[in-house]
């Protein structure tokens, strides 16, 4: 899933190097941390929230086809 969703950040914003995810293990499955450059965050959320919607749908639909419950936080 990290990979994953290191693959779709990377390709949404101008500056892929600053884009970096962190694993926790949460009581209810795995917590992927997004951060990224702060002129890019505008880019992964998107407006009113829907890339940043569509991305949690996407890796919430693969987690959950391999038995993970995963969900996706974007940091500032």
């Amino acid at each position: 899933m990290k990979e994953l969703l290191l693959y779709m950040a990377k390709s949404l914003v101008d500056t892929p190097e600053a884009v970096s995810v962190e694993e926790i293990d949460g009581e209810e499955g795995k917590i992927l941390e997004l951060r990224v450059a702060s002129e890019d965050m505008g880019k992964v959320i998107g407006r009113q929230g829907r890339i940043a919607k569509e991305i949690r749908t996407i890796v919430k639909t693969v987690a959950q086809r391999t038995g993970q419950r995963v969900s996706v936080e974007i940091m500032d």
